[in-house]
């Protein structure tokens, strides 16, 4: 069973920073793709970002430039640097791990809540 534990979010004011943080373990087949998703009150779970094996990544295009996803494949560890958080950031935000046979695997989630 794999399990995907998150840790970092928190309160911060408009402009402030944040780190998030999510190791996998137990998973049996290969894991090529982790990511970020969020999900604020009353909306849909949307993808923050992701990052491949590759390398390659891709971003929400609100969070470009001020959002920077980063992979540890040896530790199946995925960070989130946030910069110049936004109000519109505040949400709860879900560690994602998808394997070979793109089988989705989700944390728990993390709030963040950004104060203006």
């Amino acid at each position: 069973q794999v399990q995907l534990v998150e840790s970092g979010g928190g309160l911060v004011q408009a402009g402030g920073s944040l780190r998030l943080s999510c190791a996998a373990s137990g998973s049996i087949f290969p894991i090529n793709r982790m990511g970020w998703y969020r999900q604020a009150p009353r909306k849909q779970r949307e993808l923050v970002a992701a990052v491949s094996n590759s390398g390659s990544t891709n971003y929400k295009d609100s969070v470009k430039g001020r959002f920077t996803i980063s992979r540890d494949s040896d530790k199946n560890t995925v960070y989130l640097q946030m910069t110049s958080l936004e109000p519109e950031d505040t949400a709860i935000y879900y560690c994602n791990a998808r394997d070979v046979r793109s089988i989705d695997y989700w944390g728990k989630g993390t709030q963040v809540t950004v104060s203006s």
